[in-house]
Parts: C-alpha cells; structure tokens; sequence
C-alpha cells in the first residue's frame, strides 16, 4: 500500500458527520421605542431573523428547532453516533472500496462495526457513494480519537489508504454523592445526591439501588399512594441537584450471624438512567457503595416488639433481645433503674438475673415502666452486668414512646414496631464521592 500521497490527490473523499438531535432555542427579541435612534435597525434585523413570526416581529412566540451547528458535548454514558461517506469524485469506477472505523481512547483502542455490506470491498461508480452510520456506548472519561481508514484500487491496480483522524472530548456528565446512617446496628440509611454538571437539563429517568447479594432494599422515594415525592419529574437543571433516600437491611441469615455481618459491607450499586436532547439516553452505574464497618460493643440489644403510642398511666411493655458479640461466655444481670423524683417520665424499675450466655447467644425478655408524663418519653437507661468479669456495659438508648391522654383515640393507636434494634455503638455518618461506569 502507498499512503504518500496527499489528500487532495486520492480518487475518494471521506466525511465523517457526528449525528445529534436538534435542540430547543428561543427568539431573542431586542428592539426599542419608534422615536429612539436604533429602532429602524433593530426592527430590520428582527424582519430577517428565522425564528420571529411575520408580523408579530417583537413577540417571543414559542421554541423553536435548532439543527446542530457544532460537534457539541459527548457525556459518559451516552451514545456516540456517526455519519461516515465515503465519495467518488472521479469521472471513472474504483475499485476494492472498504471503510474501517476505531475509536481509540486513553486506554484502549476499539474497532466500531460496520454494516456487513459496508465492511466488504465494494466497487464505487462515478459520483457514487459509501456510507454508514456507527454507534457506541461511550465507556471512559477523557481524549477521544475518531480514526477513519479507506482502502481502495486506483486504475493502475495499485492499493491505496488514507486516514482521517477526529479528536473530541468525553465528560462526566453528573456527580454522585452518598451519605450513610448506621442507624440501628444493623438497618441503613442511605441518602444519594445527583448533580446535573452538564450543560444543559436533563430528566432522571431511574435511580434505583440494585443491593448485593446480603442487602435488601427499600426505596423512600414514593408516598403511599405510589407516586413520586418529587413534583417536578425529576427534571434537573445544570448544577442543580437532587435527593434520593434507601433503606437498606442484611438478609435475616446474614442479620442473625455477627461475624457475617462484620464482613458485608458491600450494600449495593446506583443504576442511574437519564433523558436529555429531545430524549437522548444515557445510563450509568456507581462503583459499589461500601458502608462503614459497624463498631460492636460485647453485648447487642434488641428492641423485637413496642408500642408505638401509649396512654398515660397505662403499663408499656416492649421486648427485647440481648446478644453475645464477644467469644467469651457471660452471665448477666439487666437493671432498669428510676429515679424516684418530678424529672422521671415513668415509674417501674426492674432488677433480675438474665443467666448465662455464651458466645453468639441470644436471649429474650420482656420490661415494663407507668409513663406519667405526655409526649415523647425516652427509656433509659439499661444496665447489664457480667458477674463472671464484673464488667459492666449502659445502653443509653433503650427505647421511645409517644405518650397521650386517656381522651385519645385513633385506629392505629397500637401499632407495632418490630424489629426496631439498638446498641451501645453510636450511629455512623459517612460522605462518600463515586465513580461512575458504564453497565
């Protein structure tokens, strides 16, 4: 092959067109008063401007198509598509035509596929011409290399090939934040914030948290009836940015066993799929979302079964489960002391053996306390004492209850929380910045 000559001397012509929607734009109107000076030339500029309505010059009447008038941004996700003609411009038929098209980023170098048709050598008349359109997904952030090669016969039998080379840009097109709250031993919080860093709006189509295989998921971003907690479809502007809310729980064989879940700290990835242009898709996913370790003190307390709403002087009694986290055995005594003065929100104390307990080892009992004054009342707190090391261990949180007065009535004024946990261990809160992939 003889690639020396010059471009203007090869028989073919190639182009290469990126294929992009049309955008929305807006007349500008910008006129002024008949007696000021420059109302004659603003009113012909006006007049001769595409997107103004005949006359009704000064009125900004609707949008208006725009076709692309420059190669525009490409954002990671999105998908890249081209228009690629391959022209004779000779008077006489060319032979063993063939386009082959690569991109070729920082890291890898990819060969786009061609039409079947279009990837074979193909024989050009005079003013005849060769054209496909490629696609592909961008995977990667950064320098792009658009490399285009045609391969022909000149008359003399001789093999030809020249290259075309075009270089663009592709960016981040949004950031993703995440904010974890450890905020029950075992139950997540996760709270994920998108910023549009485009250009231009775009529509949030999905963003769902796909959970490995230990989590399970519960979104918190509907109300009850369905629909969404956001008014607006979700529609950001650029720099603008929106909240999304995940409970996220181990599966009950993970959730029973401590040194599972010591180990699952992989929660899950963000899918997220997006609209903008007139309906152009882009789809990405986050790195996998990693929670904070939990920090276990020796013992687990559980808040299994509690009221959620209770009446003044009335008994309230809540379950609850204590656990072993530690490798040694125990044997435990559970106080619930009151302080026998106006500050105290409930009567009722309690004082008993728990028995022993050995590593990993769970057991149940019940408390019960008077509250004696209204609102939100905070049980605590607990105290437990190993006799076989005389340690001793105060859960400051215990339980809370809404206490109301005997005049009170309303259907779900019993309702249970279940499997409400608690521990010595603070709640853990933790910013997180990801990087994004293409699925």
């Amino acid at each position: 092959m003889n690639p020396l000559l010059e471009q203007s001397e090869h028989l073919l012509a190639l182009k290469v067109m990126r294929l992009t929607r049309p955008t929305l734009v807006g007349p500008q109107v910008i006129t002024c008063e008949p007696k000021d000076l420059p109302h004659f030339s603003l009113r012909q500029s006006l007049e001769n401007e595409g997107t103004t309505v005949a006359g009704a010059e000064t009125l900004a009447v609707g949008q208006f198509m725009l076709l692309p008038q420059s190669f525009g941004n490409i954002y990671l996700g999105e998908t890249f598509s081209s228009y690629i003609c391959v022209h004779n411009c000779t008077s006489h038929t060319v032979e063993g035509v063939s386009v082959k098209a690569d991109l070729q980023s920082n890291s890898t170098r990819i060969s786009l596929p061609m039409h079947e048709n279009k990837s074979k050598p193909a024989t050009l008349a005079p003013d005849e011409t060769l054209d496909d359109v490629i696609r592909y997904e961008v995977k990667e952030i950064g320098t792009h290399v658009l490399v285009c090669e045609v391969n022909y016969v000149t008359l003399a039998g001789i093999a030809q090939y020249f290259r075309k080379f075009f270089k663009f840009q592709v960016l981040k097109p949004l950031d993703v934040t995440t904010k974890f709250y450890n905020a029950e031993m075992d139950e997540i919080y996760l709270e994920a914030q998108i910023q549009n860093i485009t250009t231009g709006p775009f529509c949030l189509e999905k963003v769902e948290l796909d959970s490995s295989e230990q989590y399970t998921v519960t979104a918190l971003n509907t109300l009850p009836n369905g629909e969404s907690v956001f008014t607006s479809k979700n529609m950001l502007q650029p720099k603008n940015s929106c909240q999304f809310l995940y409970c996220i729980k181990p599966k009950p064989e993970i959730a029973k066993d401590i040194n599972l879940l010591r180990m699952a700290n992989n929660v899950g990835k963000l899918d997220i799929v997006w609209r903008s242009n007139l309906g152009e898709k882009g789809r990405l996913q986050t790195s996998p979302l990693q929670r904070l370790p939990f920090e276990y003190k020796d013992v687990r307390l559980e808040i299994v079964e509690a009221l959620n709403i209770v009446k003044i002087g009335e008994s309230f009694t809540f379950l609850c489960r204590i656990t072993n986290t530690t490798d040694r055995p125990m044997d435990l005594i559970v106080k619930l002391p009151t302080v026998l003065d106006f500050n105290c929100p409930y009567t009722g104390s309690a004082e008993f053996c728990l028995g022993p307990l050995d590593p990993t080892q769970q057991r149940e009992f019940p408390l019960t306390i008077f509250p004696t004054k209204l609102g939100l009342i905070k049980v605590s707190p607990l105290i437990l004492i190993n006799t076989l090391k005389q340690e001793q261990y105060t859960i400051a949180k215990v339980v809370d209850v809404f206490v109301v007065d005997d005049d009170y009535h309303e259907d779900e004024t019993f309702q249970m929380n279940k499997f409400v946990r608690y521990s010595a261990s603070k709640p853990q809160y933790e910013d997180q910045s990801l990087q994004l992939q293409v699925v």
